[in-house]
């Protein structure tokens, strides 16, 4: 066999992972939960390169996925990542990695950690052809070495929701096929990386105290998570609102600072506010490093789920399913 595919689904944390205690494995300083976004893919091919000495990365171009440009930065830090790997399986020879996402990249849609674990999914199967050594690896093993390239990467493995604290491991829910939709305010590639992102937000002075607050919401949004009444589901709007502005007032306050809000993304939160407060009920939100708008629907909300796409789509935003 000369040709191995891999696919992995993007995420949302609900709980922000933020800050590391180690840059060099990607450790966090807090524990994070997120959604598993089936819907929202990176899909890997690696091909033997029969007539090349260097292993390559390329754009790949198949229907429906989006074309992406890698900086030379990137294509090195993806190509680093594979060189580690066939170090790590012991693969022998060269290759042709192409990748790409069936969504915009670099938006605040965690595309880095469907990137990653997609690739260490594809090396792993061609490992299982050409490794050079017995294969002894789980799950685990594979989100782990995905969290070295990218630490959100590693709650990708593992759905539809995820703890990732010392490691990665399901978490119990009592709400079953949970909606998601995003709402696209900016695809244009984002000025600050998610990586810069980490290393400044330790300059604000908000961020002391950051782990702790994030470790308690992430006890009370799992507490939540196995309670179905709606006094539970407004705490859990609550909680995740609360969450996402905690990030974002820390990117706003490091040194230099920066932000990723836009108008738009004030006026979609603006939206939601006004349906909560019409009906004592509504979506989950939350917000990645970007400007874009991630809902999370009960699937008894299906209708109002719907209505609400549609009035966004009247007034011209893009809205891309990530479960339905």
């Amino acid at each position: 066999m000369s040709e191995w595919r891999a696919s992995a689904p993007a995420n949302i944390a609900l709980i922000k992972y933020m800050g590391k205690t180690n840059s060099d494995i990607n450790l966090p300083t807090n524990g994070s939960l997120s959604l598993t976004l089936e819907k929202l893919r990176t899909y890997v091919v690696i091909q033997v390169l029969t007539d090349k000495t260097e292993d390559q990365w390329q754009c790949l171009d198949e229907m429906g996925l989006e074309k992406i440009t890698l900086s030379e930065k990137g294509r090195l830090r993806f190509l680093k990542a594979w060189l580690f790997l066939k170090k790590f399986f012991a693969i022998e020879g060269s290759f042709v990695i192409r990748s790409a996402n069936n969504f915009p990249a670099d938006c605040g849609i965690a595309s880095s950690a469907s990137s990653f674990a997609a690739l260490t999914l594809a090396s792993y199967e061609v490992a299982k052809d050409l490794g050079k050594k017995s294969l002894d690896v789980n799950l685990q093993k594979l989100a782990e070495l995905s969290r070295g390239f990218s630490g959100s990467s590693c709650r990708s493995f593992i759905g539809p929701l995820c703890e990732w604290s010392d490691a990665v491991q399901s978490v119990e829910s009592t709400y079953e096929n949970l909606f998601h939709y995003v709402v696209i305010v900016d695809a244009a590639k984002k000025q600050v990386s998610s990586s810069e992102a980490h290393l400044r937000v330790q300059t604000s002075q908000l961020f002391n105290g950051r782990a702790e607050r994030a470790q308690w919401r992430l006890q009370a949004v799992k507490e939540c998570l196995v309670d179905t009444s709606i006094t539970s589901w407004k705490k859990l709007f609550q909680l995740c609102w609360e969450e996402f502005w905690d990030m974002h007032a820390l990117f706003e306050t490091s040194d230099p600072n920066f932000g990723y809000m836009r108008p738009e993304s004030l006026f979609v939160q603006e939206q939601v506010r006004k349906l909560w407060s019409a009906f004592q009920d509504g979506p989950l939100l939350t917000m990645d490093a970007g400007a874009n708008i991630h809902f999370v629907w009960r699937k008894d909300q299906k209708t109002m789920a719907h209505a609400f796409k549609a009035e966004l789509e009247n007034k011209k935003f893009k809205v891309i399913i990530g479960n339905d």
